[in-house]
């Protein structure tokens, strides 16, 4: 029998076990890797190569979009339905599988793909992609059984740090084994990637999928092994009943003015900062031409910076509450896209720059830091503020709609950068509607109670 510190821990490894997902696939790795290898396909077209770069980041923009729309549609009928029958570890193995296959099937984009080979390889990262997110729906919904309401906000937090920690190692080990810079076929450390792994057919970046997936099932062990759901009555499996009572959560919500308020709002700030983690090192690769192992070293300083400010969030929250913290990270993030945005390696914002010096890369660099220290802490703050508008019999169907909340302006976001890039055929502009997603996230947090329900 697990103890309660064994639980937490247990929950922990969670967020450690996936969140190379996030890093190395979505950000940092297999993101900025598609790009190159769709710029390389519409360049062979006959597209220029501006053209070409906006069209791979649309591309990228309109295949998330894809996933989150299913996402947003099932997320919360999953969460009802896994209330109703108070089961929820069966629908955390289910959907582990569906990120290890998505993720190990990655392996299989090779340079020089053709078009069906780069639909394959979005479809299946859209399979990982939901897994993960419909398995975070499931963890957190948990977390209520571990510790006391008064410690949520320094277990979340923590949780999230442990996670980046996670993902920062992995992506350490990637770049220093594995991971090939496209000119010299060497890792970071200066070698062949190991294993005999081909770097002119790209097999060490390639090896990003199959490792992702190993890395979850190695570290999902001591979850499976401590983390037990509650015990509560079992029910059969009613779909009606199910989708009533999400219906009814839904219709109060008229009368739930700050919960409401809350989701509306979370609904655009985190789809914003989703945006930031899935276009980041598009952005870099396609404005900046950084190398795969340059975006790498970027993210291990983002992870870092997270992982740290993570755990201080945590500390932050107990003290001052969710709404705080998710309010300042709000700012900060705000503050890099407007740098982001009117940045080339010429100039910033009419500012002229030395396309040949360093200090291109070292503003992206600190924009990296800045990310990473703010997006850790609005993640770990946005789960315990919703923790304040529910309770344990209902954690995975709040879980399910907050989900929802997300994923509604989550398919809009990327198509937004997609129809943007696309329109203007600049992928630096394209990220601009991100700015306004945080502006409108930040002003509807105002009808926000700090408190929560639980007042």
């Amino acid at each position: 029998m697990a103890t309660a510190r064994q639980r937490i821990w247990g929950w922990w490894f969670f967020d450690w076990a996936s969140q190379p997902y996030s890093t190395l696939l979505l950000t940092f790795i297999f993101g900025p890797y598609f790009a190159e290898v769709a710029r390389g396909y519409y360049m062979g077209t006959g597209m220029e190569e501006e053209a070409a770069k906006a069209a791979a980041q649309a591309y990228w923009g309109y295949g998330l979009t894809a996933a989150s729309i299913v996402i947003a549609v099932l997320a919360p009928i999953l969460g009802a339905v896994a209330d109703g029958t108070g089961r929820r570890m069966i629908w955390i193995w289910i959907f582990s599988m569906f990120y290890v296959v998505g993720a190990a099937g990655l392996w299989w984009l090779v340079p020089g793909a053709e078009a069906s080979t780069l639909a394959w390889a979005v479809a299946l990262f859209g399979l990982g992609f939901i897994g993960m997110e419909f398995t975070t729906i499931f963890t957190n919904a948990l977390m209520p059984s571990l510790t006391d309401h008064d410690e949520i906000g320094a277990v979340s937090g923590t949780g999230f740090a442990f996670g980046y920690l996670g993902g920062l190692l992995a992506l350490i080990l990637m770049l220093l084994l594995f991971a090939e810079n496209a000119a010299t076929g060497k890792t970071l450390l200066g070698i062949d990637p190991i294993f005999g792994l081909d770097a002119e057919s790209r097999e060490g970046t390639r090896f990003v999928g199959p490792l992702t997936a190993l890395w979850y099932v190695v570290f999902m062990i001591p979850f499976f092994l401590w983390v037990k759901e509650p015990k509560m009555p079992a029910t059969r499996l009613h779909i009606g009943k199910a989708l009533a009572s999400l219906q009814e959560l839904i219709i109060g919500l008229r009368f739930r003015k700050s919960l409401a308020a809350y989701l509306t709002s979370s609904l655009f700030y985190r789809d914003a900062l989703n945006a930031l983690y899935g276009f980041g090192g598009v952005y870099a690769s396609n404005v900046l031409n950084w190398s795969i192992t340059q975006i790498g070293v970027f993210g291990i300083l983002g992870g870092i910076t997270a992982m740290i400010a993570s755990y201080i969030g945590g500390k932050l929250d107990n003290r001052f509450g969710p709404r705080f913290v998710i309010g300042w990270a709000i700012v900060v993030l705000m503050f890099v896209c407007i740098i982001i945005v009117g940045m080339t390696r010429e100039s910033l914002w009419g500012i002229a720059l030395d396309p040949a010096s360093a200090t291109p890369d070292i503003i992206f660099y600190i924009c990296g830091g800045l990310i990473g220290a703010a997006g850790g802490p609005l993640q770990a703050a946005s789960r315990t503020m919703l923790l304040r508008h529910t309770t344990p019999d209902r954690a995975t169907e709040a879980f399910g709609l907050f989900a929802l909340s997300g994923k509604v302006a989550s398919f809009m976001s990327p198509f937004l950068i997609a129809v943007v890039s696309q329109a203007s055929g600049s992928a630096r502009i394209g990220i601009s509607p991100v700015i306004l997603l945080f502006l409108i996230g930040l002003i509807l947090l105002l009808w926000v109670n700090p408190k929560g329900e639980r007042v």
